[in-house]
This record gives structure tokens, C-alpha cells and sequence, in this order.
């Protein structure tokens, strides 16, 4: 659960900064503007699965999915641009973001592995138990 909580906060850490940057820079670029809100959006549901849904790969991928495309897109923003934004590895909010996305990479990809069936000790994800519901 530990490690879910770090994911949480590095996912909510980045969307945090990404609010920042739309409300500072960014809330007048058409495409930039809109993706960084969505990328709020999304890193707000990501936190909230990572500690309410305990059971599951699934939040873990999205994070990790979260920080590649994050920190992915900075990265060309960085070298050939995007959309007509080029930035440059200047400034707290790039540093903060880029460790946070870091973070979540690296955190998401342990907690999609913890949750994984072991198939080699037969250990199964937990499955809801339903009165009248036929077991294997």
C-alpha cells in the first residue's frame, strides 16, 4: 500500500503542476491549454485508483502510463516542439514535473507488478465472492 500512496503523490504532484503551468502560461494555447487540464483531470482519477482500488494491475499501468506520455511530451516539446510550444529544461515547475513523472513511471510499473498473479506459487488476484456464483 506504500508504494501506492508514492505513486498517488507523484501522479497528483505532476497534475498539480500541470494546473500551474495552464492557469500561468498555457490557458491561451488551443491544443496545449486543453491537454494540460485533461492531464489534471487525469491524474486526479489516477491517484484516486491507486489507493481506492487495491486489488488490480490496472491503476499502477495508468500511472506509468501517465508519467511516459507526460514526460514523454515534454521531452519533444523540449527538442523539436509541440504544436508550437517549445520549451526548454529551465525552471522548477519543469524539474518538479519531470521527477514526479519520474516517480511514477518507476512506482507504477512496481505497483502493476505486486498486483499481478504469481502463477508460479498459484496465488490469485482477490475476486468478489457472489452468493450462488460457480467456482472453479
Amino acid at each position: 500500500m506504500r508504494m501506492r500512496i508514492v505513486c498517488a503523490v507523484a501522479v497528483l504532484v505532476a497534475a498539480a503542476v500541470h494546473l500551474y503551468l495552464y492557469f500561468s502560461v498555457f490557458h491561451s494555447q488551443h491544443v496545449v491549454g486543453p491537454a494540460f487540464l485533461l492531464n489534471v483531470v487525469g491524474g486526479v482519477v489516477i491517484a484516486v485508483l491507486l489507493v481506492r482500488w487495491r486489488t488490480s494491475w490496472v491503476p499502477g499501468f495508468l500511472a506509468a502510463g501517465f508519467g511516459v506520455s507526460t514526460f514523454g511530451s515534454f521531452t519533444i516539446a523540449a527538442t523539436v516542439g509541440l504544436f508550437g510550444v517549445h520549451e526548454h529544461w529551465v525552471g522548477w515547475s519543469v524539474w518538479t514535473a519531470a521527477a514526479a513523472e519520474i516517480v511514477a513511471i518507476v512506482t507504477g510499473v512496481l505497483v502493476m507488478v505486486d498486483a499481478l498473479p504469481d502463477r508460479a506459487s498459484g496465488r490469485l488476484p482477490h475476486v468478489p465472492h457472489f452468493r450462488g456464483a460457480h467456482q472453479p
